[in-house]
């Protein structure tokens, strides 16, 4: 149980599979909020996860915010928020070039 806000602990999600420990799980949530944060800027979406709380904060240009736990959640909110489908393989994404723009 979380000391903080009484939440159980969360018992990780399939992307931490192979992570040594605790610390490994939490470098891995760390690094997925950063491919998160380079991403959703895109589609006028931003993300936070500091590791205080289970989950992650997802917010859109127009204050609206929404505390999801895990990976897929956090795709199917990010869709019902921008009303269209989020594509994170885009070749902007990518590197392919292209215009940085959001589509």
């Amino acid at each position: 149980m979380c000391a903080n806000c009484g939440n159980p602990a969360a018992p990780g999600h399939w992307t931490e599979a192979g992570a040594a420990g605790p610390g490994e799980r939490l470098r891995a949530r760390f690094r997925r909020s950063q491919v998160l944060k380079s991403v959703l800027p895109f589609y006028g979406l931003s993300a936070h996860d500091g590791a205080i709380i289970p989950g992650i904060q997802l917010s859109n240009l127009s204050g609206q915010e929404v505390i999801v736990q895990n990976l897929e959640e956090f795709w199917i909110e990010a869709e019902r928020m921008i009303g269209r489908p989020v594509d994170p393989l885009d070749q902007r994404f990518l590197g392919a070039g292209g215009s940085r723009e959001a589509a």
